[in-house]
């Protein structure tokens, strides 16, 4: 495993691979599992599943892809595109039965730290309008609110890193 992080209220270990070539099983579960309403904010129109498996078959140094894992169990997919770029762009789900139970926040710790730490002046990231428990999460995080996109279906936020 490539990183570790721990939740800071327990002693909870999330390590963190970046996903690679043999990862078409592990990725395609993830998406197959995914409830209607992860479906629904996440992989609309099976666009990340696609971007995933894209990402497995050919990487380069414009997007990372991870995976994270708790207790060797597939916690969610974390990834940053454009990642070559002063501002790269967020993006997160975790596992259906892991929502809610405050680990989102230590996986998107983990992809601001990895921004930073290659330079980025910070970090942009989209979510749907209708995503109220991540609106709050990316706002207690330090994410602005900056606008809307797509049609008016999702939220922009804005994270700028202090020099």
């Amino acid at each position: 495993m490539a990183a570790i992080n721990t939740l800071p209220r327990c002693k909870t270990v999330i390590e963190y691979r970046e996903l690679n070539a043999g990862d078409e099983a592990l990725i395609n579960s993830f998406f197959d599992e995914m409830g209607g309403e992860s479906r629904a904010m996440f992989n609309r129109r099976d666009y990340n599943r696609r971007r995933a498996l894209k990402y497995c078959r050919r990487s380069d140094n414009t997007r990372k892809y991870y995976a994270a894992f708790l207790g060797g169990e597939l916690l969610g997919i974390v990834f940053l595109l454009d990642y070559n770029t002063g501002i790269p762009e967020l993006g997160l789900a975790l596992c259906d039965g892991f929502s809610g139970k405050g680990y989102g926040a230590s996986v998107a710790q983990f992809a601001i730290d990895a921004a930073r730490e290659n330079g980025a002046g910070g970090v942009f990231l989209t979510t749907h309008v209708a995503n109220v428990r991540a609106q709050a999460l990316y706002e207690k995080l330090g994410f602005k609110l900056i606008g809307t996109c797509k049609d008016s279906t999702e939220l922009a936020y804005l994270m700028k890193f202090e020099k």
